[in-house]
Formats: C-alpha cells, structure tokens, sequence
C-alpha cells in the first residue's frame, strides 16, 4: 500500500511540475527545456485556434490546424470523433465572444510536440490536448482532443 501511495505521489508531483514550468517539460523523470522558439511557435497555432473563436472566424481557426485534423470528446460516455471542418463551421455560425486560453503543458521532441490549455469560449469553459507536427517551419495541430470543464 505504502508503494502505491509512493507511486500515486510521483505521478501527481510530476504532474504538478509540468503544468508549473512554462518552457520545461518532463521526460523520464527529468525536465526537460523547450526552446523559446518552439514554444513561440506552437502558441502561435493555439492563437489561431482562439482568435478565431473569439471572431466567429473559421478561417482565422484553419491556421492552426492541418487539412486532415481531427477533433475527438466524449458525449454521454460515447466516443465522437469529427473532421476539424466540424469546428470551423461552429464558429462560423456562432457570435463573436470573449475567448482566452493559459498554456498549461507543452512537451517538444523534435518535431512533434502535446500542448494541454485551459481555455474559456464565451461562458464556456475547457480542458483541451493537441497533437501537433511541424509542417516545414510551422507547427499544426493534427487532432484536438477535449473536456468540458
């Protein structure tokens, strides 16, 4: 039991670690830097996204992800899965709003990177994870995966 708890409290530190240290992230057990030019460059996709909720523009949204993306949550303990057009269309169809979003885990390897933001749409709020893949000196966002919040 005492190994359990010993465990679960590794985790939860390491947890805690990532989502405290802007420009590092964790890997096996070590932190790790992000560059200054890779953390620049995934929040600029993230901006994209945000901007264009805020604007009601899918345009604006389409810079930040990759033609063939995907968007997945849960729905009533089912799993949904839709091509990124679905979020486009959303915000096309809404109202601007009051958007913001805090980075709060970025991990890097080369040229893939996992980014976790809270974000808030209106009164809406939500845990969201992207993948990303660095499309020549771009980073797009290849699936956005989602919680209300």
């Amino acid at each position: 039991m005492k190994r359990k708890i010993f465990a679960l409290l590794v985790i939860a530190s390491s947890l805690l670690l990532s989502c405290n240290n802007g420009n590092k992230s964790i890997k096996n057990n070590q932190i790790m830097e992000v560059t200054k030019e890779e953390k620049e460059g995934v929040i600029r996709a993230i901006d994209f996204y945000v901007e264009g909720g805020r604007k009601a523009d899918g345009k604006i949204t389409a810079n930040a992800f990759a033609d063939t993306a995907t968007m997945s949550w849960t729905e009533n303990g089912v799993l949904k899965s839709v091509p990124i057009k679905v979020l486009y269309d959303g915000f096309d169809n809404g109202e601007p709003m009051e958007a913001h979003y805090e980075l709060t885990y970025l991990n890097v390897e080369k040229n893939v990177a996992i980014a976790r933001i809270e974000s808030q749409f209106g009164a809406n709020k939500y845990a969201d994870m992207f993948t990303l893949v660095k499309d020549g000196d771009q980073w797009k966002i290849v699936s956005k995966v989602y919680q209300s919040i």
